[in-house]
């Protein structure tokens, strides 16, 4: 059986993807932001010209699911008139810019991706995927998130680091953006596009260096810190099932105010006291749906071998408090990229599980959908006995 089809690409606004449920359409937004107008615009949209889900992805983004072809040119002069659509396909493609949503007013954050997305037309052609994380605040917090130019808060100061990298170039706010533009250009003449495709840390593993400023400034020793559904300084970060909601929730969440974005599927409320109270989202740091991530599995992706949400909403409060399962479609892996504890990856006859690793990684042992539900001691077992 061939293996799932990897676009290369993510997809856009003007560029949708087809899924199972329609066109997955990703609205950018610009700098993170989700002003309450434009959320309760964006939620009449998804109802309007999708099904009325909204999906929150893994790099910052608003995703509406189940547009229709012929309500797509519709869909697009609403996002057009929020300021949310570019004026060609490959720019959109090129404004791949998450920035911490723990960003401060006159923190230099804003003013960094406002002129990154101002002179992206400066950059040479880069692969689809290649992204950048504005992390400036006082500790990292997007080194989980997928990027390949970061600009953040090294051991002295302000860096901007190739992914892979220990090492930085010293910039300021005034002169970070000068200083990525550099390191793309390095990417693309050292050899770092290949067909297409290609990501800052796969060229940093195969020896290849940057210039030597980017050498000079080590980075900082951040701790990885789990995001949790919690009240933070800049207001009350939300979550939501699978990172999934319906338009009718982001609507009544628009009522307690302004909203950031975050690449971990949550949504932070703005000058938030309180955590809100609605349904619909996940407010505790110790819900049980906080131990799983998954896609969104058959059939709404049309590369999915199973359905996962349901396996997946039955085996969270199973697992022991701390732990972490994927439960992944198929072998893309396309909800945690990343190594997990623990991953269930889809196949035609069940489910491989996969120990510290990916989706696509070599499985400990193959499972059943009512042997997992029947024995969830199996995932967390040492024996990799059959």
């Amino acid at each position: 059986m061939s293996g799932p089809v990897v676009q290369g690409w993510c997809p856009g606004a003007l560029r949708p993807m087809l899924s199972g449920d329609g066109l997955v359409v990703r609205v950018r937004l610009h700098g993170g932001r989700l002003p309450a107008a434009m959320a309760l615009r964006i939620a009449a949209l998804s109802q309007d010209f999708g099904n009325g889900l909204i999906d929150l992805s893994a790099r910052g983004n608003v995703q509406l699911r189940g547009v229709t072809e012929a309500g797509h040119p519709a869909l697009i002069a609403g996002l057009a008139d929020l300021g949310l659509i570019d004026a060609d396909s490959q720019t959109e493609a090129m404004r791949n810019i998450q920035v911490t949503p723990f960003w401060n007013a006159g923190d230099g954050a804003q003013d960094i991706a406002a002129e990154l997305v101002a002179r992206l037309r400066d950059f040479p052609v880069l692969p689809g995927k290649f992204g950048y994380a504005v992390d400036t605040g006082a500790t990292p917090v997007l080194r989980g998130a997928a990027a390949d130019i970061r600009v953040e808060q090294g051991a002295g100061g302000l860096i901007v680091r190739a992914e892979g990298m220990r090492t930085g170039a010293a910039v300021t706010v005034g002169t970070a953006v000068d200083a990525a533009l550099d390191l793309a250009r390095w990417f693309v003449d050292a050899g770092g596009v290949t067909g297409g495709r290609g990501r800052m840390a796969a060229l940093v593993a195969r020896g290849a260096l940057p210039p030597a400023r980017f050498m000079a400034a080590p980075m900082s020793v951040a701790p990885d810190i789990l995001q949790r559904p919690r009240l933070v300084a800049q207001g009350a970060l939300v979550g939501f099932e699978f990172g999934q909601m319906r338009a009718e929730t982001l609507a009544a969440l628009a009522g307690f105010g302004d909203m950031r974005v975050t690449p971990w599927r949550m949504l932070l409320v703005e000058g938030a006291r309180a955590m809100p109270a609605l349904a619909g989202l996940v407010t505790h740091a110790d819900d049980p749906l906080l131990r799983v991530v998954a896609c969104t599995g058959a059939p709404a992706c049309l590369q999915a071998l199973a359905p996962v949400r349901d396996l997946a909403r039955a085996l969270a409060p199973k697992l022991p408090e701390g732990a972490l399962l994927h439960l992944s479609g198929c072998a893309k892996g396309c909800a945690h990229p990343s190594a997990a504890p623990l991953t269930l990856t889809a196949t035609a006859a069940g489910f491989d599980l996969v120990r510290n690793g990916t989706a696509a990684d070599v499985a400990a042992r193959s499972l059943t959908a009512d042997e997992l539900l029947a024995q969830p001691e199996l995932l967390t077992e040492t024996s990799n006995a059959p």
